[in-house]
């Protein structure tokens, strides 16, 4: 189903059930990192495994995300994003139950790389769908509603984390997404479109095998930084792995991903600020449970109470966000959220070591306001710089680039938490380090959103009629 750009939403109610249905992919995603994460020691302590196992329920499930991620629009041109997405959904609920019942380390470790593997398709075949029927002009808005999930989702985590496993167990954290996904594709058989299919050409293998082979290296070494031991021969290998897929894609001989659309400055602009906002996000995700729970002292339900001020904050300024991006333009609406995230985090540097809990929670609501102002109106910026036959690519691209920013700054936060101290002891001092680059980086996305404004000025001056043009100067 397309949709007329010039047309009324009012018109396709359709869209915006479509918006909150792709929403449990969203949701599903989000959930799983941040549930599983919290639950790693409890299941530890149930299969008789070693943390140094456990941990590769995580990094399994985001290596495979990676991989993944780069197919997806090869696949929804060739069986459309709509078909995809139901796909992906099914294969991440079965997935999900695997989990649940395997009975030792090894059978959960593949089952969560199955997991990631549709993970991986789920949300950028959802933002294919909503490029392709929004229309440019309520693409903010519809980017924005899907979103919701993605941004609160993993603070919301820690904390029924923390009450599944207290009440129940932790093969609960996979459980959950079972009734989700049975209710979501339900849904969508229902309601949205099988999708377009293109002419998509023959599968690239080569270049799926570079980046396959890249990009989950690249993402796992990011991961490991501050780990004591850092493989750089890995990462040697996915940085030429990733190269020579680069080159392949730039000079036209992959059909994989169509890496030319970075020539578009403002879908490079827009990329660049999604790859910050990930990093100053995502970033922030990882430090403020540690500073809650280690420098301030407090169990871990209460730190995600704590965190619910950064999560609403967020969750009521998505759709406004949506709102003001489609009126003012993405640029201006992020630039706009990071100056407030700035705000908001350099005074979290010069707290004391006992601060006042409203302060606190008065500057996470600011950071929530601000990245999520940051956010979407990225993302639809991005999708809306491209031609239609382009949103498949374009949105893969997208998602990569949130996903490798945000697991770049979370492993700089983290190494910079552990250069000076055990994670049960982290000084005061390391705390306002973080705090300073979480600053830094939000402001290096800052100088991208403010590109990708005068970029957006500058095509909104050239489709302006002459005397138009020359009535503003």
């Amino acid at each position: 189903m397309a949709i007329d750009e010039n047309e009324s939403e009012e018109t396709h109610p359709n869209v915006w059930r479509m918006a909150v249905l792709l929403a449990f992919g969203s949701l599903m995603a989000g959930l799983d990192t941040s549930l599983v994460n919290l639950g790693l020691h409890a299941i530890g302590d149930s299969v008789g495994a070693s943390l140094t196992r456990v941990q590769w329920i995580h990094s399994g499930y985001l290596l495979a995300l990676a991989a993944s991620l780069p197919i997806s629009g090869w696949l929804s041109r060739r069986y459309g994003a709509g078909s995809l997405w139901i796909w992906a959904l099914v294969a991440f609920t079965v997935t999900s139950m695997l989990c649940a019942a395997s009975p030792n380390i090894e059978m959960l470790i593949v089952a969560r790389v199955l997991q990631g593997l549709a993970g991986g398709l789920l949300i950028p075949a959802g933002m294919t769908i909503l490029g392709q029927v929004a229309g440019k002009a309520r693409m903010g808005r519809v980017i924005a509603i899907s979103t919701v999930p993605a941004i609160v989702a993993p603070a919301f985590g820690p904390l029924l984390g923390a009450l599944l496993i207290s009440a129940l167990s932790w093969q609960w954290l996979f459980l959950i997404n079972v009734p989700i996904g049975a209710l979501g594709t339900v849904l969508a058989v229902r309601l949205l479109p099988p999708g377009r299919r293109e002419a998509a050409g023959s599968l690239d293998l080569v270049s799926l095998a570079l980046v396959t082979l890249g990009l989950p290296l690249t993402v796992y070494c990011i991961s490991t930084v501050g780990d004591g031991s850092f493989p750089w021969i890995l990462l040697v290998l996915g940085v030429v792995a990733l190269s020579a897929f680069g080159w392949r894609s730039l000079h036209g001989n992959g059909t994989l991903v169509d890496l030319r659309l970075l020539g578009n400055r403002r879908f490079a602009a827009a990329s660049m600020e999604v790859f910050f906002a990930g990093a100053a996000l995502f970033g922030g995700l990882i430090v403020m449970p540690l500073y809650f729970q280690i420098q301030l002292g407090v169990g871990i339900v209460d730190a995600g109470l704590l965190l619910m001020a950064f999560s609403l904050a967020a969750a009521v300024t998505f759709p406004p966000a949506g709102w003001l991006s489609d009126r003012f333009g993405g640029g201006l609406v992020a630039a706009t959220g990071l100056a407030v995230t700035v705000a908001g985090t350099v005074p979290m540097v010069l707290l004391p070591e006992t601060p006042n809990l409203v302060l606190l929670e008065f500057l996470q609501v600011a950071r929530g306001v601000g990245l999520a102002l940051a956010g979407s109106p990225g993302v639809s910026a991005a999708l809306a710089a491209v031609r239609t036959h382009e949103i498949a690519d374009a949105s893969v691209q997208v998602n990569v680039f949130s996903r490798v920013g945000g697991a770049l700054g979370s492993a700089l936060l983290v190494s910079i938490l552990m250069n000076d101290g055990v994670a049960e002891t982290i000084p005061l001092h390391a705390f306002r380090a973080a705090f300073w680059w979480l600053a830094a980086t939000a402001t290096v996305a800052l100088g991208a959103a403010v590109w990708l404004a005068l970029e957006q000025r500058k095509e909104a001056m050239k489709s302006q009629p002459t005397q138009v043009r020359r009535s503003m100067i």
